[in-house]
């Protein structure tokens, strides 16, 4: 590295922990850190911090977590008043104006968990793996008000495995990004525009989404299990129950059934195309169990056609 940057961090998840860890360690000057504001959480639904709030206290630096950004002139002010070099954006979770992204002398630059122009917005890990991409990665992008739209300093590729899902890409991705904002920010490569063609964007996810359609082909319900677990998770209703599905995987033809009928024991589930064997379900107020496990107190023998 050459000299060390004052900069502002901007995150929330675990994604960009490592990101955080990465810059302190490096020898920046981390003037601010900005999160989201604690949010009510589990059964006491107390006020808790968001893991990049809980680094950032752990390392001792300066929080601040705004509700609003985009229109709040103070906010804006008081950001100009940090005199930044640079600022770093990954998973942050609020949309800067421009009064922002033109604060810093270098600009603002953002940690994206995807290869852009594929995969802009807000579920791009989630999205490849719906996709069936076989390979996804990070872009170090210099932001701009459009969604993701922002020329590209730098990028690292990873494979995605046939049996990857969303947990072990998020961590892949995360450790990525972490090493690749340190060389931009050392390097100071010239940014390159995206291009036009290949555009996609991956939406915000819902708990809607996790619904399986037994219609669906046996592979295309399998890479929505890998991929929407653990959030928003995936489930079926059965019995005036929601059933969390955890993990599955695709388990031969299924000629002749209709969708969503058990075809033998061990909850092989009838597709529009092939069966889905489920391995690993979790009842509502119950802990996740092998599907063996499971079966035995929630029985699906064959022959039952699950909605």
């Amino acid at each position: 590295m050459s000299r060390p940057l004052r900069l502002a961090f901007m995150g929330s998840p675990d994604f960009a922990v490592p990101a955080l860890r990465a810059l302190h360690a490096a020898g920046h000057e981390v003037a601010a850190v900005y999160t989201q504001p604690p949010r009510p959480s589990g059964r006491g639904q107390r006020e808790t911090p968001c893991p990049v709030h809980r680094a950032a206290l752990e390392l001792g630096l300066p929080v601040r977590h705004p509700a609003r950004v985009k229109r709040d002139v103070a906010e804006h002010e008081a950001f100009r008043a940090l005199d930044l070099d640079v600022a770093v954006v990954a998973a942050y979770g609020l949309i800067l104006p421009p009064a922002m992204l033109e604060a810093p002398r270098r600009g603002c630059l953002n940690i994206h968990a995807s290869l852009l122009p594929r995969w802009r917005g807000a579920g791009p890990i989630q999205a490849a793996i719906l996709a069936g991409d076989a390979e996804t990665g990070i872009t170090i992008m210099r932001m701009e008000e459009g969604l993701d739209t922002g020329p590209m300093l730098l990028s690292g590729r990873l494979p995605i495995g046939p049996r990857d899902g969303t947990p072990a890409v998020h961590d892949a991705l995360a450790a990525m990004g972490a090493g690749l904002i340190l060389r931009a920010l050392a390097e100071d490569p010239a940014p390159v525009p995206q291009p036009e063609a290949g555009v996609t964007y991956a939406p915000k996810l819902s708990k809607a989404d996790g619904r399986l359609d037994w219609a669906q082909e046996a592979a295309a319900l399998d890479r929505r299990v890998r991929a929407l677990n653990p959030w928003p998770g995936t489930f079926f209703e059965h019995q005036g129950e929601t059933i969390r599905v955890l993990e599955a995987v695709p388990a031969g033809g299924a000629p002749g059934a209709a969708p969503g009928t058990v075809l033998a024991e061990g909850a092989v589930i009838a597709c529009g195309q092939g069966a889905l064997r489920l391995t690993r379900l979790q009842r509502p107020g119950r802990g996740p169990l092998p599907a063996a496990d499971f079966l035995r107190g929630f029985p699906l023998p064959p022959g039952t056609v699950l909605g």
